[in-house]
């Protein structure tokens, strides 16, 4: 009975001190964002000194803006729609305001996002008026039964609720308007044919943007926005707003966004891949996105790269091309902010 008595004993204290030393996989997750800017023929010799600061500034103020919301307890679906929104908003980038013209000469946006924890996507595609197409693809997600809206029944739908519109004009920047004029003197006033998307792989530059982050709750949450690509064919859609070409997230894996060459994303469901590749195949982030990047990728002739992290807050940068806009902000708070190189 003594002896009885004194295992119990011995069984609570142990009870008690349990929480002092519980295990380190019981802490809470570390927060985590990374972004592009896009990908392509990125290499000092092309990228002017002022716009290398420009792109740094506005990288890092999206990197801020982002891991602010995860420093203050905000959800992975939140902080990447921070970042990207400070993306749409600059004239920086193939994204919203800055976005590429059709063969046609008009702006055509496409966005999508992704919840980690319940795998609930939404995306828009050949949206012409909404001010931020990344909202109205949450919007999508959060407040309709489907995953996709497409053209004027998408900003039916943003008008209905609400959303910020514009006029399509306010997308365009002189950068852009000179860049359509001299491809279409190029082709002789041969537009949106099947040379376009040659034409784009020869410009060298992919300027999609997106994001992917890990919050405190452990939850993985992935976003991409994109103008298209340059000279393209009006009504066209590329990656961006398909859930597992452009974007994907499920905790048990990663959160991936894509830029470059849409249709072999799509072709190779190249974000999905990757998750796929974790899991069933065992591998690691960043081994999955180099097989899928190094390897599918660029066997289908395609170029770009991802972003991305996997649930324990590892990140990967993986391209094929010169450079990638890119960076990421780690546990401690500190962001890094790259484009050339590997």
């Amino acid at each position: 009975m003594k002896d009885t008595i004194f295992l119990i004993s011995v069984i609570s204290a142990l009870a008690f001190a349990l929480p002092d030393v519980a295990p380190a996989q019981l802490a809470p997750p570390k927060v985590v964002l990374v972004i592009h800017g896009g990908a392509g023929s990125i290499t000092p010799e092309n990228t002017p000194e002022s716009r290398q600061q420009e792109v740094t500034r506005k990288l890092e103020e999206a990197l801020i803006a982002g891991y602010h919301v995860l420093d203050e307890g905000g959800t992975s679906l939140d902080a990447v729609v921070a970042a990207v929104v400070i993306m749409e908003d600059s004239p920086l980038f193939n994204a919203g305001r800055g976005a590429v013209l059709t063969s046609a000469g008009t702006i055509e946006l496409d966005a999508s996002i992704m919840d980690g924890a319940s795998r609930n996507a939404g995306g828009v595609a050949a949206v012409k008026r909404v001010k931020s197409p990344i909202a109205l693809a949450r919007a999508v997600m959060e407040q309709t039964d489907h995953v996709l809206l497409a053209g004027e029944g998408a900003e039916a739908f943003a008008r209905e609720i609400g959303m910020e519109m514009v006029a399509n004009e306010y997308f365009r920047t002189d950068r852009r308007v000179q860049q359509f004029e001299s491809k279409k003197a190029s082709l002789n006033g041969d537009t949106g044919d099947a040379r376009s998307l040659q034409s784009v792989r020869e410009s060298g530059y992919y300027g999609t943007v997106g994001a992917a982050a890990l919050d405190s709750e452990g939850n993985l949450a992935a976003a991409t926005s994109t103008g298209g690509l340059s000279f393209k064919k009006w009504g066209r859609v590329g990656d961006s707003p398909i859930i597992g070409a452009g974007t994907y997230a499920d905790n048990e894996t990663c959160a991936i966004s894509a830029t470059g060459t849409g249709e072999y994303f799509i072709r190779g469901v190249l974000s999905f891949r990757i998750s796929a590749l974790m899991l069933h195949a065992g591998l690691s982030l960043e081994d999955a996105a180099s097989s899928v990047i190094h390897g599918t990728l660029s066997e289908m002739g395609g170029d770009g790269g991802v972003i991305g992290l996997d649930r324990h807050g590892n990140v990967t940068m993986t391209f094929n091309t010169d450079g990638m806009y890119r960076g990421y902000v780690d546990a401690a708070g500190n962001t890094h902010v790259a484009m050339f190189g590997k």
